[in-house]
């Protein structure tokens, strides 16, 4: 039996492809560890002249701590290609004058670190991890329910990911429990969020239609991505769950790769890849 990346393997390498969106934690890394054959992938991408952007939900880190850290582990990229939602966050927060209470990770205060946060009138919640406290989120919740006008904000919808020592807890799981308990619906500022993936299309200066997003979260990276107009791959690392994904019930990939090393291998040798590198 053929593997199920081949089933629609000519539609999405049909049309040209000019730049690759990457998600990082489950496609690049595993935790502290890259993934084999990931770093020599994105070398090979960058060889071939595609243009290049890593978007993220990661919030436990600074969006320089998260370059650095990916420098670290092998990869050559630099920080302007790194699109976290923190930033995003904060360009929204100062372009609606709200100053909030921040739910986030002590590694990522730095990115708001330009933000008033007194008086708080809004709640941020990012990957907090072990500070997921009841204290803290009880506090987010108080301040929801006593606010006249209250925003709630979330850095993501994520369920969960894979780190090395198992699957841990994402930020779509505590930010459910403040809209559960205070009856709002939280903005996403990160995938899937369509306003979070025009930043990095933009960056690219590329039309959607030309873009590969290639992610392990079917929802939030395939599913966040096709909704933009972009080709959604899906990789069996990280945290791929073949049961859950191989057959989503809203979510259908352009394609299944084993890895990022395959996915880059399929881009890079297709007849539409090869013809557009011939006439440029």
């Amino acid at each position: 039996m053929l593997p199920n990346y081949t089933v629609n393997i000519m539609a999405w390498l049909r049309s040209p492809i000019k730049g690759v969106m990457l998600d990082i934690s489950g496609v690049l890394k595993n935790g502290n560890v890259a993934i084999p054959g990931s770093i020599e992938a994105v070398q090979r991408l960058r060889k071939c002249g595609l243009k290049l952007r890593f978007v993220t939900n990661e919030t436990q880190l600074s969006r320089h701590d998260l370059t650095e850290k990916l420098r670290r582990i092998g990869f050559q990229l630099h920080e302007n290609e790194v699109f976290p939602p923190a930033p995003a966050m904060v360009e929204t927060l100062k372009g609606l004058r709200l100053n909030p209470m921040l739910l986030v990770h002590p590694k990522v205060l730095i990115d708001f670190k330009d933000v008033d946060q007194s008086n708080p009138n809004c709640v941020v919640v990012g990957d907090a991890a072990e500070h997921f406290t009841y204290e803290r989120m009880n506090s987010a919740f108080r301040l929801l329910m006593e606010l006249k006008n209250p925003k709630l904000f979330t850095l993501g919808r994520g369920r969960y990911y894979l780190e090395e020592d198992g699957l841990c807890l994402d930020v779509g799981c505590f930010t459910t429990a403040l809209e559960f308990a205070t009856g709002l619906k939280a903005e996403v500022v990160g995938k899937p969020s369509s306003s979070f993936f025009a930043t990095p299309l933009k960056d690219m200066g590329l039309d959607s239609s030309e873009v590969v997003m290639i992610g392990d979260d079917i929802e939030s990276d395939v599913g966040g991505a096709q909704k933009c107009g972009m080709r959604g791959v899906l990789v069996r690392t990280g945290k791929f769950r073949p049961e859950r994904d191989e057959n989503h019930p809203n979510v259908k990939p352009d394609a299944v790769v084993n890895d990022l090393a395959q996915g880059v291998e399929l881009i890079l040798s297709s007849e539409s890849f090869k013809s557009l590198i011939k006439h440029e």
